[in-house]
């Protein structure tokens, strides 16, 4: 299929899983990820981002719609699929007493034309621990461990499930430059993170989940962009709320005061601040502690989480989110 020149090489269309009871873990979704991107999947706790990725990976049969990877079923037409996509769980589940160098050179006789398991291990920086047991390995190297051996068949499609989690800073940032050089090489890249850093530093594109569905997908700056920008400020002495030009004619939208502290949200930024900055001067005024932000993916996820469920408190973290 070809959409704007582009090759969509995984397709989902109004796609359902259900689990045992009855509980819809996946309500209808669709999406597509084109060749040679990096797609992420966000989302809250219970969301449904691991239960659509095993649904894209085979492991099991959808309740409802269609699911095409690299233009086959990936459930109905494992063989066709399986031997072109990498797949790294959020758990590996390898035998313990094995060495890291025996789990690749096992795991490379299961995959068709893999590549050199020391060149893999290489890759994600476990080259010193060939000779060490998986079972002396700490969480972030079992992680990286994970990442080596859906690698090992250099595939078309690698689908990483929370691939940074147990890493520490500097293991994360080796991560993220390995997989952002394979989506530079024309691997396809799908993954879900509860890091709203990783996402804005890997993703070409991106899709929200919450309790089942796709609240919105697009670039990490058109997710942004639906947000709005804002900008805080301290009355002058002597001003007042009333005292300030038409809000509306400076393309703010709305805006709350704690005390002489006055914040503006507004989707025109540029023309927000300039236009207070120039009222500003006029008057012969300073704008003490005056902040301008974008909105930023952290304030996106959390509006539209919080929209979707009529909440105004997830119980989240600001760096970090269950998965």
């Amino acid at each position: 299929m070809e959409t704007n020149g582009h090759e969509h090489v995984i397709e989902v269309t109004d796609l359902r899983r259900v689990y045992g009871g009855g509980f819809e873990a996946v309500r209808g979704i669709s999406f597509s990820v084109r060749r040679g991107e990096i797609f992420a999947l966000l989302g809250t706790n219970g969301a449904g981002k691991t239960s659509t990725v095993e649904l894209l990976e085979g492991l099991t049969q959808p309740a409802g719609g269609r699911v095409r990877v690299l233009g086959h079923d990936p459930y109905a037409d494992r063989a066709a699929v399986r031997p072109r996509t990498g797949v790294m769980l959020q758990e590996g589940g390898f035998p313990s007493e094995l060495t890291v160098a025996e789990t690749a050179r096992m795991w490379a006789g299961c995959v068709s034309g893999a590549r050199p398991p020391a060149e893999v291990l290489a890759l994600v920086g476990l080259e010193a621990k060939a000779g060490t047991r998986v079972k002396q390995l700490s969480g972030g190297q079992r992680r990286r461990l994970d990442l080596a051996l859906a690698l090992l068949g250099d595939p078309e499609v690698l689908f990483l499930d929370e691939p940074s989690t147990g890493l520490d800073a500097e293991g994360r940032r080796a991560t993220w430059e390995l997989v952002s050089a394979l989506r530079d090489g024309g691997t396809t890249v799908l993954l879900t993170t509860h890091y709203l850093e990783e996402a804005e530093n890997l993703a070409d594109r991106l899709a929200i989940m919450h309790e089942g569905r796709i609240a919105t997908t697009g670039t990490p700056a058109e997710v942004t962009a639906a947000e709005p920008s804002r900008i805080s400020f301290e009355l002058p002495d002597g001003y007042f709320v009333g005292d300030l030009p038409p809000l509306g004619e400076l393309g703010v939208t709305g805006h709350e005061t704690d005390g002489r502290i006055v914040r503006l949200r507004t989707h025109e930024l540029q023309r927000s601040a300039t236009g207070l900055l120039m009222w500003a001067a006029q008057a012969r005024v300073e704008l003490r502690r005056l902040d301008v932000r974008s909105a930023s993916l952290e304030e996106a996820f959390l509006g539209i989480a919080e929209d979707a469920s009529g909440q105004q408190a997830m119980g989240m973290t600001t760096k970090e989110y269950a998965a």
